[in-house]
């Protein structure tokens, strides 16, 4: 996957990501094209934020990085996420 990805794919990955756990996302309406992801567990209690960049949810390498970078800091919580790879 080497096409810049757009808003919408890069929103799919992510949710994918962080199985079983449900990632909610959104761009806000400043314009800056920042992405803000919340993950969050059964109960609908946040256990993790990142904010992304447009330049870095856009890029699949960057995508990727940012995800499996919050998912590791999942796991270090003791968070147990199921596999995931990158969609190539």
């Amino acid at each position: 996957m080497n096409a810049p990805l757009r808003i919408n794919e890069a929103l799919l990955i992510a949710d994918r990501a962080f199985q079983p756990f449900q990632c909610v996302a959104w761009a806000l309406q400043d314009g800056n094209g920042e992405l803000s992801l919340t993950v969050i567990d059964r109960t609908k209690r946040s256990i993790g934020r990142k904010q992304i960049p447009s330049s870095a949810y856009t890029d699949p390498a960057q995508l990727e990085r940012v995800l499996e970078q919050a998912r590791e800091e999942l796991s270090r919580d003791g968070y147990n996420l199921e596999s995931w790879s990158m969609p190539h």
